[in-house]
């Protein structure tokens, strides 16, 4: 089931015809803001983390019970790792919720960054949980501990319900917000290792070969840092304000060079303002001076089909003037 509870943007336009300088314009040169696509982050995943963080919460209860009464450590650390994956989706629902305040005098873009803070935060802490796993099967070659069998492998199969639901509930999401494809990984991750469990356990119970339980444990932790590599690789250039992927700078300089009227395009910064949302902001040199509100309505127009650039910020120059000191590639 796929949850659909809101999330509609909106777009609005300021415009300035006029050289006069305000405040906020840079070289004495008309500055045109176009295009605001404030689209705040969807809330159709608020009942998917509410779903996800209550079934694991219930979960970790469930396997410290057992642990505590087969006398499994075992299970007591798998309940601890799980007790992270709440705190890993309590860290991602409150990004989500978070992007979605309204901007402020101090934070002009609200929080909408937070959801790539929530999504770096969950790529680290799933690296640093399966090198735990890895050191502790590491250290159960030397001396693998007796397998609790039956315990074990029932309550390994309720986690990969529970695991599996809940990944289930943010499926939907994974392609189109890091911050949901963090969450989204988590839960996969825990019910790989859940399904390595019963796997392993299975094996031992029928052979006694113990060390197919860290053999397993360490096939999981490899294919678990192969799918979590991008979610760290994109969120940590997402964090600093590289051109996120899928959008070719070189492309979109192409598009706002090819517009009528336009000489030149210098000072092209194109970054994630979210998970969600892609900014722009470019000086444009028009000999001709200002083109007027439909010409800047059409570049954002543009650019929110092509590219999917939802905030876009331009600014007219004339030719001729004072040059820009903006301009050089290698000044920011």
């Amino acid at each position: 089931m796929t949850l659909y509870l809101g999330g509609m943007g909106h777009d609005h336009a300021h415009h300035n015809h006029n050289g006069h300088d305000h405040p906020g314009h840079r070289h004495g040169h008309p500055h045109v803001h176009a295009g605001h696509a404030h689209v705040h982050a969807p809330a159709r995943f608020g009942t998917a983390f509410a779903i996800g963080i209550a079934l694991n919460t219930g979960f970790v209860l469930v396997e410290a019970v057992f642990g505590i009464v087969s006398d499994s450590v075992a299970l007591l650390a798998d309940a601890g790792h799980n007790l992270s994956d709440v705190l890993g989706l309590v860290v991602a629902w409150a990004a989500a919720v978070l992007g979605r305040r309204a901007p402020s005098a101090r934070f002009t873009y609200g929080l909408r960054s937070s959801s790539i803070l929530a999504a770096l935060f969950n790529a680290v802490f799933l690296l640093v949980a399966v090198g735990a796993i890895a050191w502790e099967a590491l250290q159960r070659f030397a001396n693998p501990p007796p397998v609790a069998g039956p315990t074990v492998i029932t309550v390994a199969l309720v986690g990969i319900a529970i695991n599996g639901i809940t990944a289930w509930l943010f499926a939907s999401g994974r392609r189109d917000d890091l911050n949901i494809r963090g969450a989204y990984l988590h839960m996969v991750a825990d019910a790989a290792v859940s399904a390595g469990v019963v796997l392993a356990g299975i094996v031992i119970v029928l052979t006694g070969w113990s060390w197919v339980d860290p053999l397993v444990s360490l096939v999981i932790v490899a294919v678990i840092v192969a799918g979590t590599w991008g979610l760290l690789r994109d969120s940590v250039t997402m964090s600093l304000a590289a051109v996120p992927p899928g959008i070719d700078p070189a492309a979109v300089r192409l598009c706002l060079a090819e517009r009528p009227g336009v000489a030149e395009v210098h000072d092209l910064h194109v970054w994630s303002m979210s998970t969600t949302e892609t900014a722009l902001t470019a000086h444009l040199v028009m000999p001709g001076g200002h083109p007027g509100n439909s010409f800047l309505g059409e570049c954002a127009q543009v650019l929110r089909e092509r590219f999917g650039i939802a905030h876009v910020t331009l600014q007219v120059e004339l030719a001729g003037g004072p040059a820009c000191a903006l301009a050089p590639d290698h000044v920011v």
